[in-house]
């Protein structure tokens, strides 16, 4: 609700992010760049973001964002991962409600799902297709129920 629907306001996904204090400052002096936290910015989005983090990466119903965590921790830890899954998801925000689409990662065949989960979104993909096919008028309901 702090952002909105109207994503216009932002021209890219990573002014978003940095609006909503995901991003690291840039601290520069004489040449040097100085390491340096996240901003102090999104005092609202920004804990409810990470909350929300900590979530999907502890939902076993969708692996997606617990693998990313995973590789991510590993290299850079616990806490630096948590950020930036917050900033993945707030970038999926972005791009659903600027582009009306829905959120389908283009990595998602790469995470290791387990079996029955996997036999369980095939099934729930195909109850969703049955379900446009009737809506739509191609296929009639008796063809299906066979």
């Amino acid at each position: 609700s702090e952002i909105g629907t109207n994503m216009t306001q932002f021209s890219n996904s990573k002014r978003l992010g940095c609006w909503a204090g995901l991003t690291p400052g840039n601290n520069e002096s004489a040449g040097k760049k100085k390491s340096v936290r996240i901003t102090r910015a999104g005092v609202y989005l920004k804990p409810a973001l990470v909350q929300v983090a900590h979530a999907a990466v502890k939902s076993d119903k969708s692996p997606y964002y617990k693998a990313k965590y995973e590789r991510i921790m590993k290299r850079r830890g616990k806490k630096r991962a948590i950020i930036a899954i917050a900033r993945m998801i707030l970038t999926a925000a972005y791009q659903m409600l600027s582009t009306g689409e829905v959120w389908n990662p283009t990595d998602l065949y790469k995470i290791d799902m387990p079996e029955p989960l996997k036999e369980k979104q095939k099934e729930k993909a195909i109850k969703q297709a049955k379900k446009l096919l009737i809506a739509e008028g191609i296929i009639d309901e008796s063809l299906l129920a066979s």
